[in-house]
This record gives C-alpha cells, structure tokens and sequence, in this order.
C-alpha cells in the first residue's frame, strides 16, 4: 500500500467537479498552479497523494503536500491553491467529509478503547499532520470500491468508521472528537460560525452570539478566536467579502449594490476592505473573475 497506488487510483476515477459515487468521498487532481481562491472549507479530510496546497485562514497559512493530511474541524472561510503542480506531475487528493454523527456514534461505542487525548478546550479549526501507513490504506482501500459497487454499500460505511476511528486516535484527534460531541466547545463555535455564514449581511451583537453559544462572553470570545483564528467580526468580515467576490464573478452587480447585498453601508468601505483582502479593486476583480472564472472552486 503506497501513496503511488493512491495517486493511481485517483488519476483514473477523479471527476471535474471532485464528487464520487461514493457519498462524502472526494477526489481532486489540478494540472496547473492556479492564484489563489476563496471557497468555505467544510469540515473534511484532505489528503494529497502528489503535490502540495497552502490554506490561508485569517492571518495564519498551512502548507501540506504528498504524504500530509489536513482536518478542518469547522466550515471557515479560507484562502487556498495548489503550490505545486504541473501537466507532468498534477496535484492529486482524496478527500472525506467529516460527519458529526458517524464520529458520535463511534464515540459512544467505543469509550473504553480510545486513545487518552486531551479535549480541555476549543482546538483550531485546521490542522495538519503525517499520514499514517494505515490511513493511507484505508483510503486506498476506500477509492478501490469504486470498481466494485456490489461492494461498495456494505465495505464503503465501514471503511469511513475505520478512517474516522484512525483520525480519532491520531494527532489531530481532539479536534476531531470535538466534532462528534454535541456539548463541546468546538460545536458551540460551530453553531456560532454557521449562523454568522448564514447571516452574514445582518449585525449582530457579540453578546448575543455568546448567549446562542451557550458560553459566557469571555469564554465565547477566547473559544472563537482558538477555532478560526479570528474575532467574530473579522469573520463575518471575511464571509461578506468571500460572498461579494462570488457575486461579483457570477451576477455582474455593479460595485455598490454589490456592498449593499453582502451588509456594507459605504461603498467606499466596501471597495477599501475588498481591496485589503484580495489586492484589487472589486471592479478590476470582477472583470478578471469573470474571464477565468475563479471565484468558486470547490475545496
């Protein structure tokens, strides 16, 4: 079992748009080197067998390449592009997304035979690791279903409980532990940050978001900022601009309607914070969006 054969795997079965037949497995391989491009990261596993990836969240990056995993344990708004990768030699990742129920339910089955790991806290939403000899057998495993799709109901739940119950006992098990359980301090920063991406053109107070979360307002403050880096207001921030930039590639809104859309009273502040994050103007941008179409690409 190698990351060779993984590579292989995925070079022969990846499709444009990354889905699979099999629910929640992902597959990507990218030829050539593309600017950076906004996208929600979904909390999800991502592997790369070839190649390597840089995610920007906030003021913090993570570089990983072939032989690396990265767990996003909360849906944040990131930056990312493939560093390395060519027509010779593509970018090639598997990917899972990461499901709250299935880890509870591995949670409460198997209390006693988990690994002693330190869940005191809210851990950062993103993190990245080696990969294991196993989990890189399971993921094989994982992809070679889909040459057997008699197979693949029974043998693909089982080998997602495996990959879970792996990530679970491994580096980043904390975060991953905290994503299965329905009173952690993760879930509260996650029901938090949903809400905000929902609701992204509203204000709100912090106050309030700390009451939805179930913490007290220092607590709820500390706890968001240690899961996405970032105070509540940079992140609405980030999601109306992450928005506006998809708007403005897709609809061809002019500049002020766009602001007013994502929540902005000033055009001029629109522009000015538009500017800071992507270092352009959102016109100049939307232009150059709508000729190469990057504003979207999935994760």
């Amino acid at each position: 079992m190698s990351l060779e054969e993984l590579r292989g795997l995925v070079l022969r079965h990846a499709r444009d748009d990354n889905t699979t037949a099999i629910d929640g497995v992902l597959m990507s391989v990218t030829a050539v080197p593309a600017p950076p491009h906004t996208m929600p990261s979904g909390t999800c596993l991502a592997l790369i067998a070839q190649g390597a990836k840089r995610i920007a969240l906030g003021e913090r990056t993570f570089d990983y390449g072939a032989g690396q995993y990265l767990v996003s344990s909360v849906d944040l708004p990131v930056t990312g592009q493939f560093v390395r990768a060519s027509r010779a030699e593509p970018a090639v990742g598997f990917g899972l997304t990461l499901r709250p129920a299935v880890i509870a339910e591995l949670l409460l089955e198997h209390a006693d035979a988990l690994a002693p790991q330190d869940d005191r806290g809210a851990p950062l939403g993103l993190a990245v690791s080696d990969a294991s000899p196993e989990l890189v057998d399971a993921a094989i495993r994982m992809v070679r279903l889909l040459e057997r799709p008699r197979d693949r109901p029974v043998l693909a739940p089982m080998i997602e409980r495996e990959i879970l119950w792996l990530l679970i006992n491994g580096e980043q098990g904390a975060a991953v532990r905290q994503l299965g359980l329905a009173d952690s301090s993760l879930s509260h920063v996650s029901r938090v940050a949903r809400w905000i991406r929902e609701h992204y053109a509203e204000r709100f107070r912090v106050e309030d978001l700390a009451r939805m979360s179930r913490l007290s307002t220092s607590a709820f403050h500390r706890s968001f900022r240690a899961v996405t880096t970032m105070t509540p207001i940079q992140f609405q921030k980030q999601i109306r601009l992450h928005q506006a930039r998809l708007l403005l590639a897709t609809r061809g809104d002019d500049i002020a309607r766009t602001g007013l859309a994502v929540g902005y009273d000033s055009a001029s502040q629109f522009s000015r914070e538009y500017r800071r994050q992507f270092g352009v103007p959102p016109g100049e941008d939307a232009v150059r969006l709508r000729a190469g179409g990057e504003a979207g690409v999935p994760a």
